[in-house]
């Protein structure tokens, strides 16, 4: 299927295009430089796919959690294409993303770094070659996260370097692998847009929302102080 797909909910960019069987996908750190990044190398994609706006079938976009103004731009971005377009959209979390991208059999724990000292944490393990998610994504302290059932896991995320000396050691111990650099990439996106397709999940651009998972953006001056 002909799809694009969207995420600047890091410091990265993930830009990614499927024509068919074949996928394009661009991929690099850009803090602060999101905004100037995404449409160009959309526009480059799908041109090296060999595709115009017009044939594409929908846009996947990651809803987050991540950065705010990241995952807000990413969102109304897609959302403006897909209504120019007369295009679905085919919402992806962040977090699956990042799930997806890893070569494991057994479960995944996706822990980033949320800021004010706090992670986003999903918990997911791959079925058919897809991530799902095994509970709820939630918004937790380093030390209050543990793991929701025994496995052979493995961690991926900033809160493994950002939170190392926070993060209970029962929940570190248990992973086999850490991949503390891991961000949504391209392939992985394209999977889980492509899966959503063909699974009914989706929606018109008015019903995609960000998944914050918070609503306070900023510690007071208060809480500054005091941390």
């Amino acid at each position: 299927m002909n799809l694009l797909v969207l995420d600047t909910s890091t410091e990265a960019c993930a830009v990614g295009v499927s024509a068919g069987d074949r996928h394009f996908g661009r991929f690099e750190l850009t803090p602060r430089r999101h905004t100037d990044c995404v449409l160009p190398w959309s526009e480059q994609l799908l041109a090296q796919a060999g595709l115009s706006k017009s044939d594409l079938q929908a846009i996947g976009v990651g809803i987050g959690p991540g950065a705010f103004t990241g995952v807000r731009l990413a969102v109304s971005l897609a959302q403006g294409m897909a209504l120019a377009l007369n295009l679905p959209v085919l919402p992806v979390s962040t977090l699956a993303a990042i799930a997806q991208a890893q070569e494991h059999d057994g479960p995944i724990a996706v822990v980033m770094d949320a800021r004010m000292g706090e992670c986003y944490v999903g918990y997911f393990q791959k079925r058919d070659g897809i991530a799902e998610a095994l509970a709820p994504e939630c918004l937790l302290k380093p030390e209050q996260i543990a793991l929701p059932c025994e496995g052979d896991w493995i961690g991926a995320g900033s809160a493994f370097g950002a939170y190392a000396g926070q993060l209970p050691a029962a929940f570190t111990g248990a992973m086999q692998r850490i991949d503390a650099d891991a961000l949504p990439q391209p392939e992985a996106l394209l999977q889980l847009a492509a899966y959503g397709f063909n699974s009914g999940l989706a929606r018109a651009p008015e019903y995609i929302e960000p998944a914050y998972l918070r609503d306070k953006v900023a510690l007071t001056l208060a809480e500054r102080a005091g941390g």
